[in-house]
């Protein structure tokens, strides 16, 4: 049994992780953490997430000195379920204690200069880690999550995006110059856990944001080598990403091709469902899967992407992350084999 640190657990994704972390045959949590100045130091985890109750009673650790000397020791690897900044700032730490880091924030997603200036507000201070960190996109990076030290679990939407588009780019399916437009929409869990008027229930509604700004944007073209438009939206439930998904196909792109590309992807990958009919949030709320649909109508190709933001979008890569990193089943803690 591997000993987890999770640092972050107040948090919606943190409790996810944590649930995951006590049901894993593989695992055990070394520690709940939260910032040393939080308000929920010291409460039991339980009492902020009922659902655990009984199960996880372990109370949630102020990240002080003792604590990071704590971990340094007693931990085997360690989840960051922080803000950008935080995870930057610690997770060097933990890594030149020999510690492996899962980074669920954006601290370590995208190398470029000035990207972290421009879409995080602040600047990298460790290109080195940033060049070694292994993007933890699941069924896509396995080599480099099996050797990496660092890997940097991908955003919720880019999750969603990337499973779909993935396969159309590497089969050369896309047209050459053409951009895949993403119109995704997100549960509001995907805001956090802090309270907030825009995400309150009697004020919540079904709107865009990050209008040609998103940070999303550059993180999806990155990783798929192409350039993408993305345009999130709030949607007024409680959790999951519903990804629609238009793609110019290049000329004389057959049926066959297209379904060739995405079962040569994902067949034998049981996370990713090829579902033949077009998914739905509640089909994939509370669980680790992405489920994909497509259609066409001649070069034009529409596919939708759905999964849970906290889970498959966060928490459960994470976790199938760690599972390739440390030669753990694949769908250990996840997925009944």
């Amino acid at each position: 049994m591997l000993k987890a640190a999770i640092i972050g657990a107040s948090g919606y994704t943190g409790a996810e992780l944590a649930g995951l972390v006590q049901a894993h045959p593989n695992l055990t949590l070394a520690g709940l953490y939260v910032s040393e100045g939080s308000l929920d130091a010291h409460k039991p985890f339980a009492s902020l997430h009922p659902r655990w109750r009984g199960v996880i009673d372990q109370p949630l650790l102020p990240l002080d000195d003792e604590a990071l000397s704590r971990i340094h020791t007693e931990a085997d690897l360690v989840l960051l379920a922080t803000a950008h900044e935080v995870s930057h700032d610690l997770a060097p730490g933990f890594l030149a204690k020999g510690l492996p880091v899962f980074d669920l924030s954006g601290a370590f997603r995208v190398p470029g200069e000035g990207f972290y200036e421009r879409f995080y507000g602040f600047a990298h201070q460790h290109g080195d880690w940033l060049g070694k960190a292994a993007y933890g996109l699941a069924e896509w990076n396995q080599d480099a999550i099996r050797t990496a030290k660092l890997i940097s679990v991908p955003g919720c939407y880019p999750t969603a995006s990337l499973t779909a588009l993935k396969p159309l780019q590497e089969a050369g399916l896309i047209a050459d110059g053409s951009k895949p437009i993403i119109s995704a929409v997100s549960g509001v869990t995907g805001a956090g856990r802090k309270a907030s008027m825009a995400t309150s229930f009697s004020e919540v509604s079904f709107k865009p944001y990050g209008v040609l700004n998103h940070r999303h944007q550059p993180e999806i073209s990155y990783h798929l080598d192409n350039q993408v438009v993305f345009q999130p939206h709030l949607g007024n439930f409680i959790r999951g990403i519903l990804a629609t998904i238009y793609v110019q196909l290049d000329d004389n792109v057959s049926d066959e091709q297209i379904a060739a590309a995405y079962h040569k992807a994902y067949d034998g990958q049981k996370i990713v469902r090829l579902t033949g009919q077009w998914p739905q949030i509640n089909d994939v709320a509370g669980t680790p899967f992405c489920d994909l649909h497509w259609a066409r109508d001649g070069n034009q190709l529409i596919v939708v992407s759905a999964i849970d933001n906290l889970l498959k979008g966060a928490a459960s890569q994470a976790i199938q992350c760690i599972n390739i990193n440390q030669g753990f089943s694949p769908l250990a803690g996840l997925v009944q084999e």
